[in-house]
């Protein structure tokens, strides 16, 4: 008899309908969870690759520096330094080209924004993911719910019973479909909220670390701070 109960009876008593839809909403799940630990442990390696930046600045020149940020893999804040680095040599080796009408300041600015920007999607990739399971699953396990309690009543009309211990298996063991709807939903939706905190997080350490590489490659010195103090560095 508890072999029948709980989610070994929804499998067992349930037919392919159902099943599909426990499958999805496994699926749903196991999703989930991998894009919460793959994503929550790149925001993890991000948050510690910013405390490098820092370090950055005390190198006696930007090759130092680029070795104190980290290794180049996957690394935003070490590509962040080399399109903006690249971007000012490019330059000042140019004058025949469509970009020298903007001045080396337009120029680096547009560069370390498309670097951002690339940083940008890769953070928010797999988010759609938690937004459309957080979204959809209630309903999955909803549908779930309507197809278990129809086949129930079926059931309980075919037998021509209605007394509670006809009632109650049936259509508790249908409700839980949309226990399960809820239980994949709201993880996916914790996930995504603090997911996307951490990525601001991240693009706000690497924003502030741009503006500091804009300031380098265009005058010589990074500016720090509202006090107007500058940190000089050999220029690469």
């Amino acid at each position: 008899m508890e072999s029948q109960l709980g989610l070994i009876g929804v499998w067992t008593q349930g037919d392919w309908v159902t099943r599909a839809v426990f499958l999805l909403l496994l699926g749903m799940s196991l999703a989930s969870w991998i894009v919460i630990l793959v994503k929550a442990l790149d925001v993890v390696r991000y948050k510690k690759l910013a405390a490098a930046t820092e370090t950055f600045w005390h190198a006696e020149d930007f090759a130092q520096g680029m070795a104190r940020l980290g290794p180049a893999d996957n690394n935003p804040f070490h590509q962040l330094a080399v399109d903006g680095r690249e971007a000012a040599a490019h330059h000042r080796a140019t004058r025949a080209q469509l970009h020298d009408s903007l001045d080396v300041s337009d120029w680096v600015t547009r560069c370390l924004r498309n670097s951002i920007d690339d940083t940008t999607a890769t953070l928010q990739s797999g988010l759609a993911v938690l937004a459309s399971v957080g979204s959809t699953a209630p309903f999955v396990g909803l549908f779930g719910t309507v197809w278990g309690i129809y086949h129930a009543l079926m059931g309980i009309g075919a037998a021509g019973a209605a007394t509670i211990d006809k009632v109650a298996g049936p259509i508790g063991e249908a409700l839980i479909m949309t226990a399960l709807g809820l239980a994949v939903a709201i993880p996916a939706v914790l996930g995504y909220n603090a997911l996307v905190r951490g990525n601001k997080a991240v693009l706000v350490k690497l924003n502030r670390f741009a503006h500091d590489l804009h300031a380098y490659l265009v005058t010589g010195a990074r500016v720090s701070g509202g006090d107007g103090k500058v940190i000089p560095m050999k220029k690469a």
